[in-house]
């Protein structure tokens, strides 16, 4: 007799870690265009000085098996958020992206779980970019010079 047991599947779980209330009014954004997410863990860096961005990442690190993959979205390159996360990198189930925007995060929260993380962050980020437009100067080439 033979026991077929189906492999784990790693489930992805999402952290915005943000300097103050950033991270909660993207929640709040994501959620407005996609619904409840599951999942989103977020870290509110230096609201609360009683409470320290070491411990909120421990609090997630505690929510995560060796199954499961978390991709963290940060603020600002090289800022302090960012910089306490660092150490997190060398883990080959974490994922850590900088400088995000809300089309980034919807792109890799609606990313096909049968592709890898590295490849649905790498589009993500590659359509992100193009979603950064300087729409006022796109609307001036458009409208015709008036004679004085």
């Amino acid at each position: 007799m033979y026991l077929f047991i189906e492999p784990m599947h790693n489930t992805r779980k999402y952290l915005i870690a943000t300097h103050g209330t950033f991270s909660a009014g993207v929640k709040s954004s994501l959620e407005m265009i996609m619904g409840n997410t599951e999942h989103l863990f977020i870290i509110q860096a230096y609201i609360d000085q009683n409470i320290a961005v070491e411990d909120e990442i421990k609090e997630v690190l505690e929510q995560i098996s060796a199954n499961d993959e978390l991709i963290i979205f940060s603020d600002i390159l090289g800022g302090s958020v960012t910089n306490q996360l660092l150490q997190l990198a060398l883990k080959p189930n974490i994922h850590i992206v900088s400088g995000f925007n809300l089309p980034l995060l919807i792109d890799v929260l609606l990313g096909d779980t049968e592709r890898s993380i590295e490849d649905v962050i790498s589009n993500a980020i590659i359509d992100a970019k193009e979603q950064m437009v300087y729409i006022s100067k796109h609307i001036n080439l458009e409208k015709p010079i008036e004679a004085e």
